[in-house]
């Protein structure tokens, strides 16, 4: 196998393929990426067993063929070759790997394609195109409420839900202390090829939203016999799904909320962040007090001290004293971007429910302490 290929695009695919190696070493070849050269492309694959992803680039192909080497060492050299260069990449005896760029020469030790395990099998048929500025949004603002607790194996994930009556998709996550929801319309697309409520991993939402950010080209997706499949132009995405049930999130949505506070984002961000500096690191707990007219955000910390800041906001029901944690308040006020967010509560004792002043359909809600 023989092929020329720019640094640049050689850059662009082994970067895309970093966070997905085995870095564990459970299967050593996992650490390797997989490069077919055939016709005038080059397409270089990556999988751990759960996350695979392939990719086709632009080359001058000499010979056709095929080889695995370390995908971390290949990057680290292609990042050091001057830019604005061809690199030549060829398959020598005992698979072993050359690689030139002007006076710049590299052997490196491969082994045989024939061991790298198949990427997870996805099916590229009945996918549905989606905005990939929509979907990016829907995963920022939810992706921070994933359980990151591994015995809670069902909620280690984004929840995906369509309601093709009403043309929308839906992404939850939850922790089991907090939750958020994004609902979105997505036109033109035939939700009913969508399998109903799948779990797909975290890793596999964290490497579609590196794909998503990318650009604003837009992306096919489906799930489909265990799997999500992303697609976006000549790159392939898939990974497997989580097979276990999500709660029934709605049972944590508050139904009936007596009062909505409107205060602006960045303002109370900041006043959030300064008091917690003095929370305690274990709990993380604050006090957020309501009434005549204030909020006033609290913290104690009998080791440290304490923090007090007061916020002017127009509001008049009755006096209120609730705890939460400062974290999961920061997560999911930093997630909306709008300027202003509404807090809607009904006691001390209940969760609050917070969205961004103009999107109701991006929901967080957060479980209260007892401080």
């Amino acid at each position: 196998m023989e092929f020329r290929i720019t640094r640049s695009e050689l850059l662009r695919a082994l970067t895309r393929i970093q966070a997905i190696v085995e870095k564990r070493n459970t299967m050593p070849i996992l650490a390797n990426a997989l490069i077919e050269a055939e016709g005038d492309k080059v397409f270089i694959s990556a999988t751990d067993l759960d996350v695979g992803i392939r990719g086709a680039y632009g080359a001058t192909v000499v010979g056709k063929g095929s080889i695995t080497v370390s995908a971390r060492k290949l990057y680290e050299i292609t990042r050091e070759l001057p830019e604005d260069e061809t690199v030549t990449f060829r398959t020598e005896e005992n698979d072993r790997v050359g690689i030139s760029c002007g006076k710049i020469d590299y052997k490196l030790v491969g082994l045989p394609p024939e061991e790298y395990p198949g990427l997870p099998k996805g099916e590229e048929k009945n996918l549905v195109e989606v905005q990939a500025s929509t979907l990016r949004d829907m995963i920022s603002k939810t992706l921070y409420a994933v359980s990151t607790d591994e015995t809670r194996y069902n909620l280690n994930g984004l929840y995906v839900e369509t309601d093709a009556e009403k043309g929308v998709m839906k992404l939850v996550a939850t922790d089991g202390h907090r939750l958020a929801l994004v609902t979105r319309k997505v036109e033109g697309v035939d939700l009913t090829k969508f399998d109903q409520g799948v779990v797909v991993p975290k890793k596999g939402i964290l490497e579609v939203k590196r794909l998503l950010e990318e650009d604003d080209e837009p992306v096919k997706i489906g799930f489909r016999k265990g799997h999500a499949v992303v697609k976006k132009k000549d790159v392939l995405l898939v990974t497997r799904l989580i097979d276990a049930a999500f709660p029934d999130y709605n049972q944590v949505l508050p139904k009936e909320l007596k009062f909505t506070l409107k205060v602006e984002r960045e303002p109370l961000l900041a006043s959030l962040r300064r008091v917690s500096v003095l929370s305690s690191d274990k709990s993380r707990s604050l006090r957020m007090e309501l009434g005549g007219g204030r909020l006033v955000i609290s913290s104690t910390n009998p080791d440290v001290g304490e923090a007090r800041e007061e916020i002017a906001v127009d509001y008049d029901g009755d006096a209120l004293s609730i705890g939460f944690n400062a974290r999961y308040l920061l997560d999911a006020i930093g997630a909306f971007d709008e300027k202003d967010v509404h807090l809607s509560f009904n006691d001390e004792l209940s969760p609050m429910k917070l969205h961004p002043a103009a999107d109701e359909d991006a929901v967080a809600v957060v479980m209260p302490m007892r401080i």
